[in-house]
């Protein structure tokens, strides 16, 4: 049975990471170490999938090994965000969610900027 909850969580945690990817408000990087997480627990050949497979394994898996985001990522990650907050703030017409939005995209930025990153020289040592 717990085996079973943690396959069914990863599988939404995946879920709503690939969902994450085109919306605003929808985080996608806890979902995939949530997924991990749960496969790592539960079934070797869905953590191998996720790790190895899908879109997304190649961040997981350089995550797993410096803990720092791989060189270039934060800008790229920064754009993305901007992006879709200015698609976001210019389809909403109500002031104090354009705010809230405002907040929130700060937010992102803040933490994203304070996330580490690996330079060239660090991953050619490792």
């Amino acid at each position: 049975m717990y085996r079973t909850v943690l396959i069914f969580l990863g599988w939404l945690a995946v879920a709503l990471a690939a969902l994450g990817v085109v919306l605003p408000l929808l985080p996608t990087t806890p979902f995939l170490l949530l997924a991990a997480w749960c496969f790592a627990r539960s079934s070797p050949r869905f953590h191998y999938w996720l790790l190895y497979r899908s879109w997304f394994g190649s961040y997981l898996r350089h995550w797993q090994q410096h803990r720092a985001l791989p060189p270039g990522m934060k800008i790229r990650a920064a754009l993305v965000i901007v992006v879709t907050f200015a698609v976001s703030l210019v389809l909403v017409k109500i002031v104090w969610v354009r705010i809230i939005l405002l907040m929130m995209m700060t937010f992102l930025l803040v933490m994203m900027w304070r996330m580490p990153v690996i330079d060239v020289e660090q991953q050619k040592r490792e």
